[in-house]
């Protein structure tokens, strides 16, 4: 019986640490020591298995990069207002497993020549995932739209997903990014890259769209209490 590749198992245990650590504190801000701290392994092992930080933002970005395409790939089954619910939460579920990412963006695009040109492929598969959304959505009667109307408006559903994380940092700077809030913050993602459509969408396709906002609104409020009551009560 062959031996398990230890080496392997090893090597996903530093991605799955490193993707943790990145996410709470910022990849800028995570060190390589640090991570080989928390993972109890000298450096010596962790550089055996990635000799640069990059490689480490390189191999994540790379998962990423493969989940998003496939979940883009959805796009064409989009018939309907809870169709494209789904698949913006779904979206916006990824983006927030990998928010490290988006939060820092800027910043290692500035330091990454493969995420610099990586993410922008990323984005030509968004914008072309979006018209799919768009065209799905005419096509099972849910939407009304011009041709010229659909380019600007699904390069503008990009600009929200691409940047949302962004604008909940900003809003709240000290928990916008913490797990308790991804409830939240999904919702509102999701909704406001929706509510683009809201001038088109015909009016029983409209009304479900805020039903549906509503219907999440009130999960993640109450899971946000009961969170918050389980907190109270540790000592």
């Amino acid at each position: 019986m062959p031996t398990p590749k230890r080496p392997r198992r090893t090597a996903e245990r530093i991605l799955e640490v490193t993707l943790d650590l990145f996410n709470a504190f910022g990849e800028p801000n995570v060190s390589t020591t640090l991570i080989s701290a928390e993972l109890k392994i000298s450096p010596g092992n962790l550089y055996y298995h990635y000799p640069a930080k990059d490689e480490l933002v390189n191999a994540l970005f790379g998962r990423y990069e493969a989940e998003l395409n496939a979940l883009l790939a959805a796009a064409d089954n989009v018939r309907n207002v809870e169709d494209a619910w789904l698949f913006f939460h779904m979206l916006f579920e990824l983006i927030w497993k990998y928010r490290f990412l988006y939060r820092d963006l800027n910043d290692l695009l500035f330091k990454n020549r493969r995420l610099e040109t990586h993410f922008q492929s990323l984005l030509a598969a968004k914008e072309q995932a979006m018209r799919h959304v768009l065209s799905g959505l005419h096509l099972g009667g849910a939407l009304k739209m011009e041709l010229r109307d659909a380019a600007p408006t699904a390069n503008a559903m990009v600009v929200v997903v691409s940047y949302w994380l962004s604008y909940e940092y900003v809003r709240d700077p000290r928990h916008a990014l913490e797990p308790d809030r991804a409830g939240a913050a999904l919702m509102r993602g999701a909704f406001h890259a929706l509510s683009l459509l809201l001038p088109y969408l015909e009016p029983a396709s409209r009304d479900h769209l805020f039903k549906l906002a509503g219907q999440y609104q009130a999960q993640a409020q109450a899971q946000a209490q009961a969170q918050a009551q389980a907190q109270a009560q540790q000592p």
